[in-house]
């Protein structure tokens, strides 16, 4: 069995209200209005933002599209859009269970959502990516989750049955289309219980 992990939401904290409170304080004045900033930008990372995840929008696109759908300025957009690879700070507790795994000769791969210079960005600063043996990035497939074609290409990748595969995912969506195409899956709450179930399964 092979256990691949999400990335943001598991092994990184992703807090946009946060981040539009500060980059967009003009704006983001209360929560209210934060929150449908947020859902104006992100689309419930649907629309423009999945197609910047899925590597078919770059960002000077993707600032222009919510530009216009928004009204806000252009340049306030581009600082939310640069800002969001600082906002993903590594959760401690899951960044330790990572490395226990690692450390016990666990097979360990990623699946995450994600656009390419974010990709890099992370790959770049965090020394932990190197408990993988390998992993799939949207971006670099061109393919998104919860879409079926994400996992099939991801068995492949991970040269796994999807059987033998365990992904452990904080999105529901995802973890229910991981089971439809065969996966073992586990939806991630936090490190704690996220060890509680993966002792239930051998692997701790």
């Amino acid at each position: 069995m092979r256990i691949v992990f999400d990335f943001a939401g598991v092994l990184f904290h992703w807090q946009p209200l946060e981040l539009l409170k500060r980059e967009l304080s003009a704006w983001a004045t209360d929560d209210i209005t934060t929150r449908r900033l947020a859902e104006d930008i992100f689309q419930g990372y649907g629309g423009d933002w999945a197609e910047f995840d899925r590597g078919t929008v770059e960002v000077p696109e993707l600032v222009r599209r919510i530009a216009a759908r928004t009204g806000l300025p252009l340049r306030s957009v581009q600082d939310v859009v640069e800002a969001v690879p600082a906002e993903l700070q590594p959760m401690p507790d899951t960044v330790a269970l990572l490395r226990r795994l690692h450390a016990a000769g666990h097979a360990l791969h990623f699946l995450s959502n994600m656009p390419r210079p974010y990709a890099e960005h992370l790959e770049r600063e965090h020394d932990f990516i190197g408990c993988f043996e390998s992993g799939v990035f949207s971006a670099h497939v061109q393919q998104i989750k919860p879409e079926p074609r994400i996992y099939a290409t991801a068995a492949q990748r991970f040269e796994t049955p999807p059987a033998q595969l365990l992904l452990i995912d904080d999105v529901l969506a995802n973890v229910q289309a991981a089971r439809q195409a065969g996966w073992q899956a586990l939806r991630f709450s936090g490190a704690a219980d996220c060890e509680a179930q993966l002792r239930e399964h051998g692997f701790v």
